[in-house]
């Protein structure tokens, strides 16, 4: 197998990685969708992440490989293997994060999961095939175009990205496993909007273009080509650089629980949310849960405004609603509204 790009070999781009890692350190903070001009290093960057993190521990066998101090959350053949067991542990195995890619074409069966045709055909069995929701479960479901994802598909993925949980009734089959994962949405915004209802679901928003300046162009090839020769040794060359990111990533998760968001934070973040007309509270929570992911990525136990300042971008260009007497991009309503908030 082809070894990954490595993710601290990415040139530029320092929003979206940044981005990325949030989701890595509290993927409670939501998806991540990346917009930007073809050829920016958006997919390479997802997998170079997922392929610098650590292994995750299992339950031994699992299909939705089930975190074994679930609990109440474990699917219900790990429920089952749990109570047989008598008290006991169950038995773990580490296991890589999962990266599941879903296609455009993908049938709504081939997503959620249906019907084992071939047990059923040659054993008379009902028995239940895992889709691709089943198989992204603790890890990461990419979508390339995303813009250009079904509506049905579109549908489905708000409901489960709600729950937590996906179900399915047909076919005489009643299945219900856990689907947790961090949703990330690749796209050229010039080819199509995202639909409102699901775009919401993403919790940060990242904008990509192309580097204007010949210096970052050119170190961009070369790493390209380099890799594109020579994969493996490319990936030694990173490899110490790849360890340190993991070490401080290993280290936010860690520091995570203990990290504080005094009143005054809050109150700057809400009032930030409030200038640019929000709807509801969840731009709120998301720009505290990212400002204490960044906090702990940065070492410090304490959210401070410079953390609210820097992840509000990403955070809420992708929140606002359409302003007929205001031209400017989200992005520069966003920095106006953040230079009007924090210097009153």
């Amino acid at each position: 197998m082809r070894e990954p790009f490595p993710f601290s070999a990415i040139v530029g781009q320092e929003e979206m990685k940044q981005a990325l890692m949030i989701a890595a350190v509290d993927p409670v903070v939501g998806g991540v969708l990346v917009f930007g001009d073809r050829g920016t290093g958006k997919s390479t960057a997802v997998r170079a992440l997922a392929a610098l993190l650590p292994p995750m521990r299992s339950v031994r066998g699992c299909r939705y490989h089930c975190d074994p101090k679930a609990g109440a959350g474990l699917c219900t053949e790990c429920q089952a293997m749990e109570r047989q067991a008598g008290g006991e542990p169950l038995d773990t195995v580490l296991v890589p994060v999962p990266v599941v890619d879903l296609p455009l074409g993908a049938t709504e069966d081939r997503v959620v999961g249906a019907l084992d045709l071939e047990r059923a055909l040659a054993h008379g069995e009902k028995a239940f095939e895992p889709g691709l929701l089943a198989r992204a479960n603790r890890g990461f479901l990419y979508i390339d175009e995303v813009n250009l994802l079904e509506d049905h598909l579109v549908d489905l993925l708000i409901d489960v990205a709600a729950s937590g949980e996906n179900v399915v009734e047909r076919e005489g089959l009643s299945v219900r496993h856990p689907a947790r994962f961090v949703l990330v949405g690749s796209g050229n915004p010039e080819e199509g909007e995202l639909r409102p209802q699901l775009l919401d679901r993403f919790g940060l928003s990242v904008e990509v273009t192309t580097p204007q300046d010949i210096a970052s162009r050119i170190d961009i090839v070369r790493r390209r080509d380099a890799y594109d020769r020579d994969p493996k040794g490319f990936s030694e060359k990173w490899a110490a650089e790849d360890r340190r990111l993991l070490e401080r990533l290993e280290a936010a998760r860690a520091l995570l629980p203990a990290v504080e968001a005094p009143d005054s934070v809050l109150e700057m973040a809400t009032r930030l949310c409030m200038a640019l007309g929000t709807d509801g509270l969840r731009a709120e929570l998301t720009l505290l849960r990212a400002a204490r992911a960044l906090a702990s990525l940065e070492g410090e136990t304490t959210v401070s405004e410079v953390h609210v300042r820097r992840i509000a971008p990403s955070s809420l260009r992708h929140r606002l609603r359409r302003d007929p007497l205001d031209e400017s991009g989200s992005t520069a309503r966003v920095t106006r509204a953040i230079g009007e908030v924090f210097a009153a």
